[in-house]
């Protein structure tokens, strides 16, 4: 096995080759487009191949592994030995990935590669997600005007804030103003309910998709984003791990027969992670009595609701997980069915 380490930028790339001894056998600096890097890592036989997790990172892995290679895409906020040395720079830190991959890679907590589909599908989503953000931003710089000439406009859902705008009755000048935002906002609202319309004829037509949103507070969108964010169920062996992966187990320093425990750790996917806790809100507010609710009511009146809602995001995560590995439908009091 031959070792590698590329540190990937925009418009070039340091790789860096060290033997099994530990000593460094060829460096080379190659631009990062899919042509050199196939010239490079193309019919070579199997190397491994070690990169820092980027917004690059996955089509690079991708190409590495469809040219035979072993691609191990490591995560940065582990990587200290990078992030925190005196010596820095692309050279420096192709080098410390090549050894890592002499060494042992899961030390520096491997990033999962999702297939093709599943980013496909993620990007979709993210572009939904950076459409509702920009519709918020609308909403509040018409508000923020309109209060800065003192007018006030009443409770409105994002969807419903046009009409209540038309029906504001506005100086010509202010409304004037105000009508670009406006005719943009429309347009904006329309995309997201389009997109939202898709994600719903995705969930029908899915039977994984159905037996995953019969669980409280789950939806059409948290469940296309789950299924999203995990892309194969058999990526965790246990579905307890889901919520490890995702930030939502307390921190744990334990020492000489001493243990202290903390907040979330709050590693992983950030959105998905919202979503549940989302979800976890939902849940709660639902009419539909199930078991699930009754804990998480109970350990609200233990430790508050804050942390029950996160304790019940992080459940419903593991719950969904567990559905899909075992083909089962949600029971709302198991133990009695």
């Amino acid at each position: 096995m031959r070792h590698f380490g590329i540190d990937v930028h925009l418009r070039a790339s340091e790789i860096c080759e060290v033997d099994g001894g530990g000593g460094v056998v060829g460096r080379d600096r190659i631009s990062t487009t899919e042509a050199s890097l196939g010239r490079f890592f193309g019919g070579r036989g199997r190397w491994r191949v070690v990169l820092e997790s980027s917004g690059m990172s996955a089509w690079v892995a991708r190409l590495l592994e469809e040219v035979g290679h072993e691609v191990v895409v490591v995560n940065p906020r582990r990587m200290r030995l990078i992030a925190e040395s005196t010596l820095k720079c692309d050279r420096v830190d192709a080098e410390v990935l090549a050894r890592f991959s002499r060494l042992d890679p899961t030390l520096v907590a491997p990033v999962y590669q999702r297939s093709q589909e599943a980013q496909e599908l993620r990007t979709r989503l993210r572009v939904r997600q950076s459409l509702v953000r920009t519709r918020t931003g609308l909403i509040n710089a018409v508000r923020g005007t309109l209060r800065a000439h003192g007018y006030r406009m009443g409770s409105a859902t994002a969807r419903r804030f046009v009409g209540h705008f038309v029906e504001l009755k506005l100086s010509a000048e202010l409304r004037s103003a105000l009508d670009p935002l406006i005719e943009t906002l429309a347009g904006v609202t329309a995309r997201i309910e389009q997109l939202d319309r898709e994600l719903e004829a995705l969930s029908r037509s899915d039977e994984l998709l159905e037996r995953l949103q019969t669980v409280p507070g789950v939806g059409p969108l948290v469940g296309v984003s789950f299924v999203a964010w995990v892309d194969r169920a058999e990526r965790f062996t246990r579905s307890r791990d889901v919520g490890a992966c995702l930030g939502l187990r307390p921190r744990l320093r334990a020492s000489g027969g001493q243990e202290q425990r903390g907040r979330i750790t709050r590693e992983g996917d950030s959105e998905m992670r919202r979503l549940l806790v989302q979800a976890a809100h939902a849940a709660l507010r639902s009419r539909q009595d199930s078991a699930l609710k009754h804990w998480a009511e109970q350990l609200a009146m233990r430790v508050g609701k804050k942390k029950a809602l996160v304790a019940l995001a992080r459940k419903i995560g593991v719950l969904l997980h567990h559905l899909w590995v075992t083909g089962e439908s949600f029971e709302p009091f198991p133990q009695a069915a």
